[in-house]
């Protein structure tokens, strides 16, 4: 029997306020983050993700009060992130409250901090994060919000951090994030195809269609997206029945 695919919303907040922009520029308020994740729980995400967007860019600890009060209205798999650059950041996340942890700057610096977050906590409790942009006929890692390039390819890297102890990998497409034109498929594909670990494809969804490609075409395991659930464009119910009715596994909220 195939593994249920995943249908995972995101939370993207600069504080205590949740926001979103389009190729992460341009952000505006989309609703308070603890008020969205009671929401979410309640209508059958599978797990939730909730990003500090800032952290990074912004060289300040994750805001870890954000985390505690979301994971109170939970009773799903949170993964938090945002700032973590050493084993502490992640105890202090897990403490207040998330299932697992992501990074994506600091492993890009410092890759060995994958193996140490992973004999700490587990390969799967550790997911590593890839901003990718398309340069030509290849992808490449974005960091620090995705403001920074880094030459990498995306898809060695992808490789080198499973390899490191990451146990899931969350693939944005920079291109198409907050474009709502659809997953990248292609470079979803060109990972997921290859690792032998869950990949989740995030950048670009609006339609039910869209998420049903990135699962057949794309052979994500999970599939993230934000303002399209921030702002009631679809809900989680109505495309987890599309989905079924489309032949694809999903776990059905009761």
């Amino acid at each position: 029997m195939s593994l249920a695919r995943r249908i995972v919303p995101c939370l993207d907040t600069d504080g205590a306020r949740v926001v979103k922009g389009v190729h992460f520029e341009h952000l505006r308020d989309a609703g308070d983050a603890v008020e969205l994740a009671a929401r979410y729980n309640a209508e059958g995400a599978d797990e939730l993700v909730v990003l500090d967007i800032a952290a990074s860019r912004d060289n300040r600890p994750t805001f870890l009060d954000t985390i505690r009060r979301v994971a109170a209205q939970l009773a799903i798999p949170l993964t938090a992130g945002g700032g973590i650059r050493a084993l502490e950041d992640a105890r202090a996340v897990v403490r207040a409250g998330a299932d697992k942890i992501t990074v994506n700057t600091a492993a890009v610096q410092r890759p060995e901090l994958l193996r140490e977050l992973s004999l700490e906590f587990g390969a799967q409790a550790v997911v590593l994060a890839i901003d990718a942009i398309r340069e030509g006929a290849r992808w490449t890692v974005r960091v620090h919000g995705g403001r920074m390039a880094t030459g990498l390819d995306a898809e060695q890297w992808a490789h080198c951090g499973a390899k490191m102890g990451a146990g899931e990998i969350l693939l944005t497409s920079m291109d198409r994030d907050g474009t709502q034109s659809g997953f990248d498929t292609e470079l979803t594909a060109a990972i997921s195809s290859s690792l032998s670990v869950p990949v989740i494809a995030s950048g670009g969804a609006k339609l039910p269609r869209h998420f049903l490609d990135v699962f057949r075409d794309g052979r994500a395991d999970a599939a993230l997206a934000a303002s399209i659930f921030h702002d009631n464009t679809q809900s989680i119910r109505g495309l987890k029945a599309y989905l079924r009715d489309s032949g694809v596994e999903v776990r059905l909220p009761c």
